[in-house]
């Protein structure tokens, strides 16, 4: 009888041993993943994303760097945006329609918002630096009156509504173009590549500073060989140098203090 006693006992602990192995597995399956959204220009996703013309932004190579079993990766990056446009045409509404707490938003503006506030072509300008300035305009491609504010308004915009939302907002300066002068890369430090870190540090938000970080890539191969990362334009790189790029931007993850991102890195 007390060895029957026994093995009852035991028969009762491995099922109750392997239905805890089954839930906890369960929950693991089930439990939502965290997403990592990209936001910005073609610098980060150009045309599809698939490399048509030999033009590719390194968000298209994000989501290999990442484990996607325990996190997704959704590039929502698109040509020709500034960080007004990406807001005015809703893309940023649809983005906070899905955002959770626990998700990552990267994003990566600037190359776009030198250009004008109100011409008939794109429309797409900001006024330049991180203050409150604003100024009213009629937009002639949307055909409604609009107030444009500067660079850092709207980008704080995103680094407050997505912390709103529970998610973890990551400032890039914006990509260095093919232009060199006396040997080195141009860089953004007097513009959009400090205004980025600015903003950031001022939003207690990350800040990855990727005009630098890809300048001293670039100054390092130097200029005969950067070009060929460009074969159309000195603002698009082909798959390489979008490659390259990624890998910096994986490397700005890395060195960030405190960012849980770094944790879904393969």
């Amino acid at each position: 009888m007390a060895t029957n006693n026994k093995r009852r006992k035991l028969i009762r602990s491995f099922v109750t041993g392997g239905l805890l192995v089954l839930l906890t597995s369960f929950i693991l399956l089930t439990a939502p993943r965290p997403t990592l959204y990209i936001i910005g220009d073609s610098t980060v996703k150009n045309g599809d994303g698939r490399g048509g013309k030999d033009m590719w932004g390194w968000g298209s190579f994000m989501a290999d760097r990442f484990d996607t079993t325990r996190i997704q990766v959704q590039n929502h990056a698109i040509g020709g945006r500034s960080s007004r446009t990406f807001i005015t045409e809703g893309r940023w509404d649809r983005i906070l329609e899905q955002l959770k707490p626990g998700d990552f938003v990267i994003m990566q503006f600037g190359h776009n918002d030198a250009g004008p506030l109100d011409d008939t072509a794109r429309a797409r300008g900001t006024i330049k630096g991180i203050g409150e300035d604003s100024t009213a305009i009629y937009n002639p491609i949307r055909k409604v009156n609009e107030v444009v504010h500067t660079y850092g308004w709207y980008m704080r915009k995103y680094i407050n509504e997505a912390k709103a939302k529970g998610a973890i907002p990551i400032v890039c300066s914006p990509v260095p173009r093919n232009n060199f002068k006396n040997g080195k890369t141009e860089r953004a430090n007097g513009s959009y590549g400090k205004w980025a870190g600015e903003v950031a540090k001022a939003g207690d938000a990350f800040f990855i500073p990727l005009n630098d970080l890809i300048a001293d890539q670039y100054d390092a191969l130097g200029a005969d060989s950067v070009k060929h990362f460009f074969p159309v334009d000195h603002t698009h790189p082909n798959k390489n140098g979008s490659t390259l790029n990624a890998d910096l931007v994986v490397k700005g993850i890395k060195e960030l203090k405190k960012c849980e991102l770094k944790k879904f890195l393969k």
